[in-house]
Parts: structure tokens; sequence; C-alpha cells
């Protein structure tokens, strides 16, 4: 019998690979995709983090990372030993970690979030009268408890990519743009940068805002996270001047070097089987790590239905 391969991209993988997928889009996308895949092979073009999460959601399954150095800071930065005797000081409280986290920090997690749900479900916690931490990204973190008023412990990582975006670079490229100009963010970039911009959200939230923009025609956007996401953007309004906002004068080359690890050559690999199978967990730690991710999955189902 056929083995059923399916390809999974994320946004921020070169066009190429992007036009190798069955399915591109952000982390909670691709995680539902997967979630009812019913594939035999998944592939996944991303980084690490993103595998394990299929293959926490189909265990069955066999999942390939075509590239096993694409990992991500926010991973690296995080010793899982620590974070265990951080959650310990706070007993009373709900543990949020961004989806952008190992399998062993997901598996001390209360609830998982993404870029796209994170806002609604910390609401929703705090409004069932939960206290809550953060991990493992502070800029997301200070961002919620600097837009909401929470005063949420958080967890000290960054994604290394968005954290170069810099307000004085922002400053510079606004003043040499005359007429109008606006800001879009991730919510992975720093405060500074976040509190100039017109919109923060995730990475589809961006694309879809962009998608839907009705101004002047004009008028120059600068997009703050990773560049793979501008080809996207560019092919929904061609029409528009999107460009990446600059890290520091003059440069607008903000890209991540782990999703540029998925090549043509190594995704084509990993469809034959090769590549780095994500088979080191334990029925134990998927199981762990299965519960935090299945509530925000229930939680999306219920509120983006």
């Amino acid at each position: 019998m056929t083995k059923r391969v399916v390809t999974l991209a994320h946004y921020y993988t070169q066009p190429e690979i992007q036009q190798m997928a069955d399915k591109v889009g952000d982390s909670l996308e691709l995680s539902l995709y997967a979630k009812e895949a019913q594939a035999d092979i998944i592939v996944f073009a991303g980084v690490r983090f993103m595998a394990e999460t299929a293959k926490i959601l189909n265990p069955e399954a066999t999942v390939i990372l075509p590239d096993a150095g694409s990992t991500c800071s926010l991973v690296t930065q995080t010793d899982v030993a620590e974070l265990t005797l951080w959650r310990k000081r706070y007993p009373d409280h709900v543990h949020v970690s961004y989806i952008n986290s190992s399998a062993e920090h997901k598996a001390v997690s209360d609830w998982i979030v993404t870029s796209r749900n994170v806002d609604d479900i910390i609401a929703h916690l705090y409004a069932e009268g939960k206290q809550v931490i953060f991990s493992p990204d502070r800029n997301m973190g200070g961002y919620l408890n600097d837009q909401y008023g929470y005063d949420m412990p958080l967890w000290s990582a960054v994604c290394e990519v968005h954290d170069k975006f810099n307000e004085a670079a922002l400053n510079e490229a606004f003043e040499a743009v005359p007429g109008e100009k606006y800001l879009i963010a991730h919510p992975e970039s720093p405060l500074p940068v976040l509190k100039k911009a017109d919109y923060v959200g995730s990475t589809s939230g961006m694309l879809n805002w962009v998608k839907a923009y009705q101004g002047d025609a004009k008028a120059v956007i600068f997009v703050a996270t990773e560049d793979g996401i501008l080809y996207n953007m560019g092919l929904a309004r061609p029409d528009l001047d999107l460009r990446q906002a600059p890290i520091y004068a003059g440069c607008q080359c903000n890209s991540c070097p782990y999703m540029k690890m998925n090549t043509i050559e190594a995704v084509k690999r990993a469809q034959q089987g090769e590549g780095l199978a994500i088979d080191y967990l334990s029925p134990e730690q998927m199981d762990a790590a299965r519960v935090p991710i299945e509530r925000m999955l229930e939680f999306s189902k219920r509120y983006y239905a």
C-alpha cells in the first residue's frame, strides 16, 4: 500500500519550498492541518518544535524534519530544568507557553498559545480569575503586560530574528519616506517597535491585514517580521509597496537562518524518508505535551469556528 506523504511549510520558508508543500501556514494552521491530515509521513518544512508538535498530534505518523539543525532561539535559550524550577515559584499560577517551545517545555505547561490566539486565551484565563505566568518569549509577554495591564511573570528568551528590529532604525526609515506609511509587526518584536505599530498580530494576521488594506495605494507598509512572509504578501497584493522593517540603518535583511535550512534538496530527501525523524519523544512526554496543545485547539474550535 502506498503511504500518504503530506508536506507542510511555514510562511517563513523560501518561496520554492512553499510551492512544494500541500499546506502553507502559520503555527496554528499547520498544527490543525497536521492533526487532521491522516498522513503516514509528515514532512515538516519549518523548525524542530513544529515537527515535534505535529508528532505529538499524530503519534502514529512518521514525522520528518528536513534538516536536524532547524531549531529556534526561543528553544535554545530555555533550559527546561530551570524553567521547571521557575514554574514552581508560582504554584497558584497557570503556566501559558508559546508554541515556539520544545516538547519538554510543553509538557510542563498548562496551556499552549500561538501569536494568533495568545490575546484571547490569556484574556479568557484572567476573566476566569486565574493568574498567569508566561514563557518563553519575553517580548510577547511584555507586550501583553503593557497592553492589557497584566502583571505576568515572564521567562526571558527571545526570537533572535524579531528581537533585532529596533525603534531607532524604524524612525530613520520613516523619516526617509515621504507621505503615508504604516508599520505592522509580529508580537515577538521588542516593545518599543510594537508601540509604534499600526497593527500587531500573528503571521497570518499580518497577511490578512495586507490583503484587506484599502488605504492610500502609494503608502509604504513596513513589515516587522521574518522576510519569508513578504513573498506571500506580494502575491496577495502586488499593487502595494511592502518593505521589511529595518534592523539597523540601511539594512532590510532580517531572515531566520533555521527556516532557511529547509532547502529544495533537503525537502526532497525528507519526502523520500530521509532527514531527522521525530522518534525520540517518549509516549509519556507526548501525552504530557498533548494536554496543553489540545486545550488550545479546543479553544480555537470554540472561539474561531
